[in-house]
């Protein structure tokens, strides 16, 4: 990290009153939640678990589906926690500049960390819950994955008999039409536009930085390498976003060497 970058970006948010943030898979890594595409992702190390996010594959074949339920009693016994960079976000809305926070994450860290729900865009939904792909019904993860440790290795709904997903947007599904107006309308009204821990290479929601740079905003980006749109940012600071990010939205200066 170069201290006057992170300096030149704490003053752009200091300077700012209507932030708007997205966050990827960057900020979650210091919990302990590996990325999906990067050199120890977990698509990288395990090509097949991919296709446990592709709703073809997930409703056509039950071994996929076995895979999925044991990938998620795996992801929650990890019991990850959120870190100082979920956390900086909720310093940052409670000195009332977050207007909105649109995460790509699916992991409900911002919310533990404090962030209020109301405030949060899911844009690809969440795996804290579970949906029926025919009734559409909502429930909590853990009632089903405590039958899936229970020996029903492929859960239906207890409603309707049908298939049991997490509440998570796959490939092959649509976004949330609410959720990605609500992530775009954000973005053209901020005065500032701060991405953090994402490449900015998956669409639609990478949209966001341009409709934000388009419309006047100040765009920070916060992440480990290079993303997409480095070119359209005021300032681009490199690091460890659990360093990095708490200093940025630091108010007096801490942090900052």
């Amino acid at each position: 990290m170069v201290a006057t970058e992170i300096e030149t970006a704490r003053r752009l948010v200091l300077g700012s009153a209507r932030v708007v943030v997205l966050t990827g898979a960057g900020i979650s890594t210091d919990s302990g939640i590996p990325d999906f595409r990067g050199p120890n992702g977990l698509w990288t190390k395990n090509p097949k678990a991919e296709l446990t996010s592709n709703i073809g594959y997930y409703v056509s074949d039950p071994e996929i589906r076995r895979l999925a339920w044991q990938g998620r009693i795996a992801w929650m016994e990890r019991r990850p926690e959120p870190n100082p960079g979920h956390l900086a976000l909720v310093a940052l809305e409670r000195q009332g500049r977050l207007d909105t926070l649109v995460t790509q994450n699916i992991d409900g860290l911002h919310q533990a960390a404090g962030s209020d729900p109301s405030r949060v865009v899911e844009i690809h939904g969440t795996m804290r819950e579970v949906v029926c792909l025919s009734c559409g019904e909502r429930q909590p993860t853990d009632p089903v994955l405590d039958r899936v440790r229970s020996g029903d290795d492929d859960p239906t709904c207890l409603a309707c008999g049908g298939l049991l997903k997490s509440a998570t947007i796959s490939f092959g599904q649509s976004l949330v039409q609410a959720d990605l107006d609500r992530a775009l309308g954000a973005a053209s009204v901020a005065d500032l536009l701060l991405a953090v821990g994402s490449t900015l290479s998956v669409y639609p929601v990478a949209h966001m930085v341009p409709i934000a740079y388009e419309a006047g905003a100040r765009v920070v980006i916060v992440n480990a390498g290079p993303t997409d749109f480095d070119r359209l940012a005021d300032v681009v600071v490199r690091g460890s976003i659990s360093e990095a990010l708490p200093a940025v939205v630091a108010e007096d200066g801490a942090g900052v060497e």
